[in-house]
């Protein structure tokens, strides 16, 4: 029984962390909005699978959106390889990101959403390059690329 109790909290944990954001739409206006991957990605906190995002090889300047809101959340001045499989960023824009602990399975991590509308981008550790030392490890498709 007590299994059954932490599993269920475990999984309940995203909703009780319910924000108020300045961008909503409902769940039906989500689900339009965006793929299916997407979704799970910004609205439920999945992670897309390792080196799957086409984001990995984008070398060009421009700045990376919430794909949820269209809030410019990244600069390619900010990008590099972690050899993670997913889209790294030393430092997001100012004002652009939020952060909070994401208590899952395998521990305590440090989980990055969208300020406005709250989507999910996936996590920041303490194991990136100068000159911050943080590597914001970002789900590509929560983000959408506009070249300068």
């Amino acid at each position: 029984m007590h299994r059954r109790l932490f599993l269920l909290s475990v999984l309940a944990a995203p909703m009780a962390q319910a924000e108020a954001f300045e961008f909503t739409l409902t769940e039906a206006e989500w689900r339009a909005r965006l793929s299916d991957l997407a979704y799970r990605v910004l609205r439920e906190e999945a992670t897309e699978r390792p080196n799957t995002s086409r984001l990995n090889n984008e070398k060009r300047p421009g700045t990376y959106h919430c794909k949820g809101c269209d809030l410019p959340v990244f600069s390619s001045a900010a990008k590099y390889d972690s050899g993670t499989g997913w889209p790294s960023f030393w430092e997001p824009l100012p004002d652009a990101v939020r952060t909070r602990e994401d208590g899952g399975l395998i521990g305590s991590r440090t989980e990055v959403h969208c300020r406005r509308c709250g989507g999910h981008f996936g996590h920041v550790f303490k194991d990136g390059p100068p000159p911050t030392g943080l590597r914001y490890c970002i789900n590509g498709i929560a983000l959408q690329f506009v070249a300068v």
